[in-house]
């Protein structure tokens, strides 16, 4: 069987800051300034007009400030959230949390934070002021170690913040941008005393706002600078002065990016004003899906995109992911998109396209789950997030639509429950139930979801409402397919809750009727495992193995490593309690590190759990108990710890009992502490390679001993003996 290696690492695409794609530039004393804010309060905002670099700004300073903060920086983008409901779960994202739990994502904040100290950046949040003061607020309040660092258009309003309003660029730091960008763009270029006058003149003009700087390089491919100039004498002095009440730098910002505008094509400025419905970030053939047509077949879409690139209204990102190069566009030249967008009414259909598009790449991930793309497809549905959540406001926004926010809210299962993500999920699930939609098996998936949901964060109330609603609602429209789901998670509520004998008959019914319909992906089996484990808690465990094998088999010829990784788990019970501890170690290792990789935190504490009894067998309490502190400081992000479960518990028991016969309470609790203190990361690190090795200390140096001042030439002192050495060493 293929194996998975030890050393498979977890990384959140959220740990510290993003990193720079070209020089930053200037803004020396703006940063000694902005340092000397945070190193006195504990909210700075940075305000300023869009284009002005407060992004950018904000995350050198936080880097640069970084060392003072124990615990990191984060950063948190809101600028492609629209629902203010998921602010609190776009801060848990950026701060790399997992938790499975039903409590409100502000607790988990909360209590994250309390003990810290961190420095946390938002940015771009004047969309969702109100919901973004109120955060900090609390935050603040609540965890005395934290600092924020906003950056947004106005301040928050916040008791005990600072602003700081972020100024234009000087004109000799204006210059130094636009001379690096036009470079970086068009390698000729240079500045020289024939072209200087003009560029410091054009820099000048547009007011040292970075953005349209970075606008106006992108544009030497087709003009000089002296052309530009012209065009901003005259074409748009009229654009200029057009919005009224507006800041004089929002004025210059606005004709900036309407100059780069109109030098665009026909078709550039199409594809600009359509590729502004996407959230975050995109791929090619999103965009050549949801903005081709036929005034710019999708074939095209390349060559435009590749143009806006080229131009700086649309940035390709650094690093490429599993599924190719992903663009993004600026919020500000976004906004101005929309607004385009709008204008030409045709907002309403290119949204919808956008819509469908998710709705097609959510159901082939759904499938592709359940194959050798499995990690492929988690890194896929994290990087489309943004987007996917754009989809489903825009169903359960429209009344016509609902069935379809349903849909996709269910059809999202697996990343909701397979990669750590069930409070946003039962964010989605609860709101797409609150309408009623006109396609029923829609609702029906929601429904065993929101169950399968609510069973692993502990909440059998509304695991038993929702599955009871899906089973009755499945028997009236002869839903075969929901049926069967609906009993297999009612089964899995009996497991966790204890009921041994009806979950073993619940699952077999479950898996009777999987076969009759001939239903075969993860959750069928995940099925299997579930009747495996609780054919093992009454002690068949060779049936359990049995069970476990067929799902390897299965799970080795689709190349499904999700399901694998309980199977293992359930595989290393039977092995441990047979009194075979190296065997188990084995297959919980391989359990941690896919379990770890798909940010399973409840495949991962399980296996931590029992990892802890087979390290005790193999005769190290000490590290045992290193393990057991390690899980619990997991659980409270899981939930009730091992379910309340007397089953779940058993090993857990047995494992702290004979710990603290071998090494007294007082040790017990020493390392019991020092795993507790582990992050996630270290404690799998530390289950899978074991604890670290002490560094052996250097020789002492060999020193001779000087000769006595009288003695004769070529005599010596007579050589200390060992035991002396010994003693003046340990002395």
């Amino acid at each position: 069987m293929r194996r998975t290696s030890p050393s498979v690492p977890h990384s959140s695409a959220h740990d510290g800051l993003v990193a720079e794609l070209n020089p930053f530039i200037g803004r020396r004393e703006e940063l000694a300034e902005l340092g000397r804010l945070l190193e006195n309060a504990r909210l700075v905002t940075v305000t300023g007009v869009g284009g002005v670099g407060k992004t950018r700004f904000a995350l050198r300073a936080a880097s640069d400030a970084q060392e003072r903060y124990c615990d990191g920086v984060r950063l948190a983008e809101l600028s492609a959230l629209t629902d203010p409901g998921l602010l609190e779960h776009a801060v848990v994202e950026a701060l790399g949390l997992t938790d499975h739990t039903s409590k409100p994502p502000r607790t988990v904040l909360v209590e994250h934070l309390a003990g810290r100290r961190l420095l946390l950046a938002l940015d771009g949040f004047e969309h969702l002021v109100d919901a973004v003061a109120g955060l900090v607020r609390e935050l603040l309040r609540r965890a005395p170690g934290l600092t924020v660092l906003a950056t947004g258009r106005l301040p928050l309003c916040v008791d005990g913040e600072q602003t700081f309003p972020l100024p234009p660029m000087p004109d000799p730091d204006a210059v130094r941008l636009f001379t690096d960008r036009a470079t970086a763009g068009q390698p000729g270029f240079r500045l020289t005393d024939a072209n200087s006058g003009a560029v410091h003149e054009l820099c000048r003009r547009l007011d040292g706002i970075p953005l349209a700087l970075e606008l106006a390089a992108g544009r030497l491919k087709a003009l000089s600078v002296e052309q530009m100039l012209d065009r901003l004498d005259d074409r748009f002095r009229l654009l200029t002065g057009s919005t009224r009440g507006a800041l004089p730098r929002h004025q210059t910002l606005r004709t900036a990016i309407g100059w780069s505008h109109e030098l665009c094509t026909p078709e550039q400025r199409l594809l600009w004003a359509r590729l502004s419905v996407f959230a975050g970030q995109f791929d090619l053939e999103a965009a050549e899906y949801v903005c081709g047509g036929p005034e710019l077949p999708d074939s095209g879409v390349l060559d435009v995109l590749t143009d806006l690139i080229s131009q700086s209204v649309v940035v390709r990102e650094s690093v490429s992911t599993p599924a190719g190069a992903r663009y993004r566009m600026l919020d500000t030249v976004r906004e101005y998109g929309a607004d385009w967008l709008a204008a030409m009414g045709d907002a309403e259909r290119v949204r919808r396209r956008h819509r469908d598009w998710y709705l097609g790449l959510a159901t082939w991930c759904e499938l592709d789950w359940f194959s050798p793309r499995q990690a492929e497809v988690a890194a896929r549905v994290d990087s489309e997030l943004p987007n996917l959540r754009r989809a489903m406001e825009y169903s359960l926004d429209h009344a016509e639509d609902v069935h379809l926010g349903q849909y996709l809210a269910g059809t999202l299962w697996f990343y909701w429950v397979g990669c750590g993500r069930l409070s946003e999920g039962r964010h989605w699930l609860d709101h797409a139930l609150e309408a009623e939609g006109e396609h029923e098996a829609h609702r029906l998936k929601a429904l065993w979801v929101l169950g399968y949901v609510a069973v692993l964060q502990g909440d059998a109330i509304g695991a038993l409402a929702a599955l009871q609603e899906c089973r009755e609602g499945a028997e009236l429209s002869a839903n075969a397919l929901a049926a069967a789901y609906a009993v297999h998670r009612s089964g899995c509520l009996a497991l966790v809750t204890d009921d041994m004998p009806r979950a073993e008959e619940l699952l077999r019914e479950a898996l009777a009727r999987y076969e009759e319909i001939g239903e075969l992906n993860s959750n069928v089996l995940m099925g299997q495992v579930e009747l495996a484990m609780a054919v093992a808690f009454r002690g068949d465990l060779a049936q359990a193995v049995a069970i476990c094998e067929e799902v390897s088999e299965v799970c080795e010829d689709h190349g499904e490593r999700w399901a694998l990784a309980y199977a293992l788990y359930v595989r290393a019970y039977a092995e441990r309690t047979d009194g075979r501890p190296d065997r188990a170690r084995e297959l919980l290792v391989e359990c941690l590190a896919i379990d770890h990789a798909f940010n399973d935190l409840l495949g991962a504490v399980l296996a931590l759990e029992l990892l802890a009894l087979v390290t005790l067998d193999a005769g190290d309490p000490a590290e045992a108990a290193v393990l057991q502190g390690a899980a619990e400081r997991i659980w409270p992000s899981v939930g009730l710890p091992l379910f309340g479960s007397a089953y779940y518990n058993a090993p857990h028991a047995l494992c702290e009992e004979k710990a603290r016969e071998r090494l007294g309470d007082g040790r017990y609790e020493t390392f019991r502490c020092e795993g507790a203190s582990l992050g996630l990361d270290a404690a799998v690190a530390r289950a899978i390679e074991g604890p670290p090795r002490p560094v052996p200390a250097p020789p002492l140096p060999r020193v001779a001993a000087p000769a006595a001042r009288n003695s004769a030439p070529h005599t010596r002192e007579p050589a200390a003996s060992r035991s002396v050495r010994n003693e003046e060493t340990t002395g």
